[in-house]
């Protein structure tokens, strides 16, 4: 005579697998957001690093464009916010 599950555990079984299954991507997912959000934060502040020397009329275009890739370089390199725009380590095989 085979042993047969009762409805209620089938039930808490599929509840249990549902809500291990939905927490899963949402830590992964939020640390991409928040790089994603550092570095359109950076590209907007070389934008506007580059808009303010065009403006000033003093530099040519190729030294405005210097001034936009230094200003993307230094955030790259964590600049004043640490080494927030670096990729996480991958895991040890």
């Amino acid at each position: 005579m085979p042993r047969r599950m009762s409805v209620w555990r089938g039930v808490a079984l599929v509840a249990a697998v549902v809500m291990l299954a939905g927490t899963a991507p949402l830590s992964a997912q939020t640390q991409g957001m928040e790089r994603r959000d550092d570095r359109r934060d950076n590209r907007a502040g070389a934008r506007a690093a580059k808009q303010a020397c065009k403006a000033g009329d003093e530099k040519t275009r190729a030294e405005c464009r210097h001034v936009k890739r230094h200003s993307k370089q230094t955030a790259r390199q964590g600049g004043a916010e640490g080494n927030a725009t670096t990729a996480p380590a991958k895991p040890a095989q």
